[in-house]
């Protein structure tokens, strides 16, 4: 009686499959067509594509602080243990399994385990509220860049109406009778904080919109629509401008930076080993999320890029490449930023720990600061802000393409036709300027230090990397990835990567979790403001979002399957060996229908089975 079910199930099965095969070909001659699949015109705007995803702000406002406050040259051992545990082994996986699957951040997973699904759901729940937060940076650095074409600029003196009567310039600051130190500001925390934010007490009071602020989120929206609106033909153009230019400002900056008196003191603060913070367990964590946020892992991002590649593309050797120009690109990054901030502890007579700043108080308070100091500032400003802005464009519109190329994929029916692309990335780009609109506002400071902090923060990642590695490790099979990589670009990988995939990057992911958890603190702004209860709530919630929708997948997708356990477990055994008997389950083109029926039913059997290996049956 249970082989009788079972085979009618079987049967049912195969006469739906031959059904939908049958309409949509009866579709596809009605002329109800799709458009084909982009790929890369070359390999030069694939690596130029992932390089300006993965080179961002953070290369250059977070990696020299973590490299003075967690001990130096010091921290660079702790930093490349997890960039060659976690960082390569990771950033391959994701790539190599957008080029196999040729398909986005959410359907790639789809094809390989329908079952971890939500790896991909999970990922893009990221991307989103990056897409909300991430761009407000350059509405910033656009504002300040329009305020550099002056011959003085606006920072640097105070007496402007937005400047208090506390406000010191910097020549005056051992002169001044009037104010006292401690209430003392100087002209450019002013400037950021009473011109361009006019920040409120809290995020209880939000106030109206920045509606200069607002201007210049507009016009970073738009510059990024037209980066992408015509997929990868028109973002691997501008990439040879946007992903090159940055480089040529890095190195000005470079050049003048170790040219100035003091910056000798500066680069030794910036490299000077102290060995005995390695045993700060914060260091280590540091150094993880460090990698995690740098290499834009586990959003999907490198997938989406990938999968535009052609299948026997070698993408191992780009992996390699990309990686070690990002963590170069952070080393020289932070070689000019700290010999500009030794300059300016000599030029004030203070410490350099005085003037060190990490993220938007780097690029908008300690920089800007720095610059005035130096002839020509206005020019100077503008190269730094031109840079900040151009390295936070390539990455925001790489997220967008990540989410756009998501959706496609998933509906390749409704969007992949003429100009319902264009229509796709239009509605993206409207909602996350409505919605980044609260950010600029009086109180909008506050909200984006809560998406900041909580929405892609380094649990979130890490959580995800846990699950992407388990996966592809030991559910799927680093082995079997490794011969469809084999399979893709004529030989096997290094053999540690597989080995970081199955034991070590999990391990390593796991603990770092944990002790993210342990060592949680709640968010406060400049160190003096705390948020209310409903803040750290909204927080969480923010975190939480992306993290549930993997279990939550789990139990959807177990719970949608019909019959007993039984029926279950005996017709994917049935299925499968009539498969393997027949010779329908070879290793097939990324693109065959089967290949998504072949892998749900490898998982499901291993699952039922409590994971044996693949040749018992």
């Amino acid at each position: 009686h249970l082989i009788r079910r079972v085979f009618h199930r079987m049967c049912a099965t195969t006469e739906k499959a031959f059904c939908l095969k049958k309409k949509k070909k009866k579709k596809q001659e009605a002329g109800d067509q799709t458009l084909e699949r982009d790929h890369w015109n070359n390999k030069m705007e694939y690596v130029l594509s992932v390089a300006g995803e993965i080179i961002g702000l953070g290369n250059v406002w977070r990696f020299p602080y973590l490299c003075y406050k967690n001990g130096g040259g010091a921290f660079f051992i702790p930093y490349l243990i997890f960039l060659f545990t976690c960082g390569i082994p990771v950033f391959f996986l994701e790539t190599a399994l957008g080029q196999y699957t040729s398909q986005g951040g959410v359907t790639s997973w789809r094809r390989l385990c329908p079952l971890f699904e939500g790896i991909g759901y999970a990922s893009q729940v990221i991307v989103v509220l990056l897409n909300f937060y991430y761009i407000i940076v350059l509405a910033w650095a656009l504002f300040y860049l329009f305020s550099s074409f002056t011959i003085d600029l606006p920072w640097g003196s105070c007496d402007h109406e937005w400047n208090t009567e506390n406000c010191v310039e910097f020549q005056k600051t051992n002169t001044s009778l009037n104010v006292s130190a401690e209430n003392a500001t100087s002209p450019v925390i002013e400037f950021w904080e009473r011109r361009v934010l006019n920040i409120s007490d809290g995020i209880e009071h939000l106030g109206g919109v920045r509606w200069e602020l607002a201007l210049c989120l507009l016009l970073a929206w738009i510059i990024c629509y037209f980066c992408i609106w015509k997929g990868v033909k028109s973002t691997g153009k501008v990439v040879y401008f946007t992903a090159t230019f940055p480089y040529l400002m890095l190195v000005v900056l470079l050049i003048r930076g170790v040219s100035l008196p003091g910056a000798s003191k500066g680069i030794l603060f910036y490299l000077y080993p102290d060995l005995t913070r390695l045993s700060d367990p914060q260091v280590w964590m540091d150094a993880g999320t460090q990698i995690f946020f740098s290499y834009a892992i586990c959003l999907g991002c490198l997938t989406a890029l990938g999968s535009y590649n052609k299948y026997h593309n070698n993408c191992f050797r780009d992996c390699i490449a990309l990686c070690f120009l990002n963590s170069g690109t952070s080393f020289v990054a932070g070689v000019a930023i700290f010999s500009i901030l030794g300059f300016m502890a000599q030029e004030q007579g203070v410490p350099i720990s005085e003037v060190a700043e990490s993220g938007p108080g780097l690029a908008f308070i300690a920089y800007p600061r720095a610059v005035v100091m130096l002839p020509f500032s206005p020019l100077w400003a503008c190269f730094f802000f031109i840079m900040v802005v151009l390295l936070g464009l390539d990455s925001q519109f790489v997220c967008v393409e990540s989410l756009v190329t998501a959706l496609v994929d998933m509906y390749p029916g409704i969007f992949r036709k003429k100009n319902r692309r264009e229509m796709l990335i239009l509605i993206v780009s409207i909602l996350s300027f409505l919605v980044g609109l609260v950010m600029i506002t009086e109180g909008g400071m506050y909200v984006f230090q809560l998406f900041d902090y909580y929405a892609a923060s380094g649990m979130c990642l890490l959580f995800v990397a846990i699950f992407e590695t388990l996966c592809i490790g030991w559910v799927y099979g680093a082995d079997r990835f490794y011969d469809n990589i084999e399979d893709m670009i004529g030989y096997r990988p290094w053999a540690v990567i597989k080995y970081c995939w199955l034991f070590i990057t999990p391990a390593v992911c796991v603990a770092t979790f944990l002790f993210s958890l342990i060592k949680y603190t709640p968010l406060t702004y400049n160190k003096k403001y705390v948020y209310p209860w409903w803040g750290d709530t909204v927080g969480w919630l923010l975190g939480l979002s992306s993290m549930i929708c993997i279990p939550l997948w789990i139990v959807y997708k177990l719970s949608t399957i019909k019959g007993s356990l039984r029926e279950v477990r005996l017709f994917l055994l049935l299925t499968l060996r009539f498969a393997v008997l027949s010779g329908s389950l070879p290793s097939p083109p990324p693109l065959l229908i089967d290949f998504q029926t072949k892998h749900f039913m490898y998982f499901l059997c291993d699952l039922l089975n409590l994971f044996p290996t693949i040749q018992s049956y």
